[in-house]
C-alpha cells in the first residue's frame, strides 16, 4: 500500500503480523543486526554502503585491502601450485606431494600473521585465516587426501546459506538487519515495503553466492579433481564476493535516499 506522498507502508495483514511478533524476537534481531553491522563497519562495508558513488578504494577496503586479499588468496594458491607441480610435473605420489604443499600453505599463512603482529596492524583477519589454514591442513593430513584441504569451506558456506535462509523464514532477513544498522535505519526498514523486499532480495542473492560455491565445487570434490576444486575455490572466493558486494551496493543505493547514504 502507498501513502499520498508516495512512501510505501505495509498492508493490514503485515501490520497485524508485525504486532503479533514477540518483543523478545525483535530485540534479539536488533542485537544481531547491531553486532554484525559493527563488524561490517570495521571492515569498511559501512563506508561502501553510504557512498554516493562507487569508490574503488572503499570497495578494496571492504574486501580486506590489498594485504587482506593476498592473505585470503595466496595460501590456497601456493598449495594448489605446489601440489599440482609435484603430482603433474614431478610425478610424485599424491600423498607424498601433500605434505610439502600443506607446509608451503601453512608457512605462508604464518608469515602473514607475523607480519601483521610486527607492523602492529590488525591481526584478526590474518589470525582467522591462519586458523582456517591450520584446521584444513590438519584434516587433509589426517585423511591423507588433498581434497580434504577444502572440506571446511563446504561446511562454512553451508552454514552461512542455512543461517540466511532461516532469517528469511522468520521474516528478519539478515542482510536487511546489517544494512539497516549501517545506514542508521535500525529495524525501521521493516515498515517500508520497498526496503523490506530489497532486504529479502539481497538476502536471497547472498544465499545464492554460498549455494553456488557448493554446487560448483562439491562435484569436483566427489570426483577427486583437486586442481579444479582449488581453482574454482579461488575464483569463487574474493572475486565473486566483490561482485556480489557491488551488486548489493547498487540495490542499497536504489532504496535509500542520498542523505542516508552520505551519513547523518
Amino acid at each position: 500500500m502507498t501513502d499520498a506522498d508516495g512512501s510505501s507502508r505495509p498492508d493490514e495483514g503485515e501490520r497485524a503480523d508485525d504486532a503479533a511478533e514477540r518483543p523478545a524476537d525483535a530485540n534479539a534481531a536488533g542485537e544481531f543486526g547491531r553486532q554484525f553491522a559493527a563488524a561490517a563497519e570495521k571492515s569498511g562495508l559501512g563506508a561502501l554502503a553510504r557512498d554516493e558513488k562507487l569508490s574503488g578504494r572503499d570497495l578494496l577496503t571492504a574486501v580486506g585491502g590489498v594485504r587482506g586479499i593476498l592473505e585470503a588468496l595466496l595460501p590456497g594458491l601456493v598449495f594448489l601450485i605446489v601440489y599440482s607441480g609435484l603430482t603433474s610435473f614431478a610425478g610424485q605420489d599424491p600423498q607424498a606431494a601433500l605434505v610439502p604443499a600443506l607446509a608451503a600453505s601453512v608457512g605462508l599463512a604464518v608469515v602473514f600473521t607475523l607480519a601483521r603482529l610486527v607492523t602492529k596492524g590488525q591481526p584478526t583477519q590474518a589470525i582467522a585465516g591462519l586458523i582456517g589454514v591450520l584446521a584444513s591442513a590438519a584434516l587433509a593430513l589426517w585423511s591423507g587426501d588433498a581434497r580434504d584441504n577444502y572440506v571446511i569451506g563446504f561446511y562454512t558456506n553451508a552454514a552461512y546459506a542455512l543461517a540466511l535462509t532461516v532469517s528469511l523464514f522468520v521474516r528478519w532477513p539478515a542482510i536487511g538487519l546489517i544494512v539497516g544498522f549501517l545506514m542508521g535505519d535500525g529495524v525501521a526498514w521493516r515498515q517500508d515495503k520497498r526496503k523490506y523486499r530489497a532486504a529479502q532480495f539481497l538476502t536471497l542473492v547472498w544465499i545464492g553466492l554460498f549455494v553456488a560455491r557448493l554446487a560448483v565445487q562439491l562435484p569436483f570434490y566427489l570426483v577427486d579433481n583437486v586442481e579444479a576444486l582449488g581453482a574454482t575455490r579461488l575464483l569463487m572466493g574474493v572475486p565473486l564476493y566483490a561482485l556480489v558486494l557491488v551488486f548489493s551496493w547498487l540495490v542499497v543505493r536504489a532504496v535509500y535516499p542520498s542523505s542516508a547514504r552520505s551519513g547523518e
